[in-house]
């Protein structure tokens, strides 16, 4: 992977996913976020590592999508995942959604935090926390 090449995960677009109007429920694309983030996480040492052994884990603070073209039942997208950190105590999980042919179906934007599960509050410096537990921020940031 490199800042050309992001995490992907393929997913094919299920009929049950269907709405009344022909095309996918605008639920569904927060889904197909989830699963690739899920999958990035799992890629980059899992979500089972060290945080969650010291009682942290990530929880999603806010989503922005905004929808480019639809999908319909039996589309296949590719979803990409990309982590990037700043200062503070949140962190930013980004994913396209594109068709096979290359067609943007939609772009998700997420504001992300290490809880502290015990306490229920932000824990500071997500990117060190997760680099201490042993998780591949290269492989998060889609710089490997």
């Amino acid at each position: 992977m490199s800042e050309r090449d992001p995490f992907r995960v393929r997913v094919k677009v299920r009929h049950y996913e269907i709405d009344s109007l022909g095309h996918v429920n605008h639920a569904v694309y927060h889904q197909y976020g989830e699963i690739a983030r899920l999958e990035l996480f799992e890629a980059a040492g899992g979500l089972d590592s060290t945080l969650r052994a010291e009682g942290i884990a990530p929880v999603l603070l806010e989503s922005h999508i905004v929808y480019r073209r639809e999908l319909r039942a039996g589309d296949e997208v590719d979803v990409s995942c990309r982590a990037t950190f700043g200062d503070g105590k949140v962190f930013w999980m980004s994913n396209g959604i594109v068709k096979v042919d290359g067609t943007v179906a939609a772009e998700i934007k997420c504001t992300l935090g290490l809880m502290d599960l015990n306490r229920r509050k932000l824990v500071p410096a997500p990117r060190d926390r997760i680099a201490e537990a042993g998780l591949d921020l290269d492989v998060l940031c889609g710089t490997a």
